[in-house]
């Protein structure tokens, strides 16, 4: 479970040269060591921001890591490009990653065929929210680690309750036999709208 809030540089546009931190030196050194270490079949990795959604922060600057250009890695990008290259390297498999902050949900698929970036290995993010509070999207998406956008859904804002439940999300894991990892994604009233089985490497 990570934690990028309290030691993420303050959000610029994140077209900067140098790497710049969103999880902080300490917290991806953790993250490589603990993730490359571990025996679980599965690797899921929780975090408060998504990896591929630019969400904006005024007319110029991002919340997140996404800087609005698909090409190579530039500021906090930087940072998580070398996480996915250490996981690469140390042949971790089977890495699910679960996000949230935006006002929908979504399931993408990342992969370094499709990217600018493109030492990692494929992994899936799914995306959940928001549980209580008006929805609105999707965001546009940025290329730099290669997401496909699988499925994602949203509501509209304006004359709609918040606390319908018809456009408020979240997502549910079971791991069922076999190690399967199943995904679904569910209004608050608890309709599965979208479900992917993901299957381990083994």
């Amino acid at each position: 479970c990570l934690d990028m809030r309290t030691y993420k540089e303050p959000n610029t546009d994140g077209k900067e040269t140098k790497l710049t931190h969103i999880l902080g030196q300490e917290q991806a050194d953790w993250l490589i060591r603990e993730v490359s270490k571990s025996k679980a079949t599965w690797k899921v990795i929780s975090a408060d921001l998504p990896l591929g959604i630019i969400v904006p922060d005024g007319p110029a600057a991002q919340e997140s890591l996404a800087n609005r250009d698909g090409g190579a890695p530039l500021g906090k990008e930087l940072e998580i490009a070398r996480v996915l290259s250490a996981f690469k390297r140390n042949r971790v498999k089977n890495v699910v990653w679960l996000t949230a902050d935006v006002h929908y949900c979504a399931a993408h698929h990342y992969s370094p065929e499709r990217a600018a970036f493109q030492d990692f290995d494929p992994f899936w993010e799914f995306v959940g929210g928001p549980i209580n509070a008006g929805s609105f999207g999707p965001n546009q998406m940025d290329g730099t680690f290669g997401p496909e956008v699988v499925f994602s859904r949203a509501g509209a804002y304006a004359g709609e309750s918040p606390r319908s439940g018809e456009s408020q999300y979240f997502g549910h894991v079971d791991l069922g036999e076999d190690d399967v990892f199943s995904v679904t994604l569910r209004n608050a009233n608890g309709t599965v709208i979208f479900r992917k089985d993901l299957n381990p490497e083994r």
